[in-house]
């Protein structure tokens, strides 16, 4: 959930995979499934099969649970999924993005239609958010011991950041889509492993609700999220702290 800053989106995600273990992990398995799948079972020579191993570990997936992922990616008999992507609006003029990954698109829309309906929205035509949300290179990494954070800064920020900041002992940085790749040799290059890193959808308009509203809206967000085959859900909601507390 997207909420009073640019790190709500990571924070609150983090929150719902605490709760939701198996279900992340089914997702981070997929998207590691369908990287070898693509791009062969080297990370070295994959670089989205990287950032797939990065994210499950940042998720704190065991390693095994990656490394049997990755050998089912190599075999003959693994799925066909596809990228998909779906959006629309939710109650209130609530702008929402949906990422999916699936091996039945038909399942797939009908499981996001329906639950558009039954909880008051509408499925847009793709292409009806473009101007609501930008897509960005999004890392979080802890600080390493002894850093000289103005230094590792300013190395950020010469590989192609756009925005660095520290909090609670974590560098945030956000990059332009195609500086993405730059950032992360970078990390790589300074022995950096990101806990999060990825293209995510940053909403350039957004919507305050009040807490009963926000509710109403969270219910369609927490059912997409729940659906396997969505990887991940972006929306426009400015939350305060307090309704940010109430999601996870």
């Amino acid at each position: 959930m997207a909420g009073h800053s640019k790190w709500a989106n990571i924070k609150r995600r983090k929150g719902a995979q605490d709760a939701k273990r198996s279900k992340i992990f089914t997702k981070l398995i997929k998207e590691i499934t369908v990287a070898t799948k693509e791009g062969g079972d080297d990370p070295d020579a994959n670089p989205r099969l990287r950032l797939a191993i990065s994210n499950a570990k940042g998720a704190n997936m065991p390693k095994d649970t990656i490394e049997r992922a990755i050998l089912k990616g190599s075999g003959d008999d693994a799925e066909n999924y596809v990228n998909v992507t779906y959006e629309g609006y939710a109650t209130h003029g609530i702008a929402v993005f949906i990422e999916a990954m699936t091996d039945n698109i038909n399942r797939t829309v009908a499981d996001i239609r329906s639950a558009f309906n039954k909880h008051g929205g509408s499925l847009g035509t793709n292409g009806s958010l473009e101007f609501i949300f930008n897509r960005k290179g999004i890392f979080e990494f802890p600080l390493p011991e002894n850093t000289d954070i103005d230094d590792l800064t300013l190395q950020i920020i010469d590989a192609g950041a756009e925005e660095v900041d520290v909090e609670d002992g974590y560098m945030h940085v956000t990059s332009a889509m195609e500086d993405f790749g730059d950032i992360q040799r970078k990390l790589d290059e300074l022995g950096i492993e990101a806990e999060n890193a990825e293209l995510q959808r940053i909403p350039t308009i957004h919507v305050s609700l009040d807490d009963e509203a926000f509710q109403e809206v969270n219910r369609l967000i927490e059912v997409l999220e729940d659906n396997d085959d969505i990887q991940r859900v972006y929306h426009n909601i400015e939350a305060p702290e307090h309704q940010m507390q109430g999601t996870e």
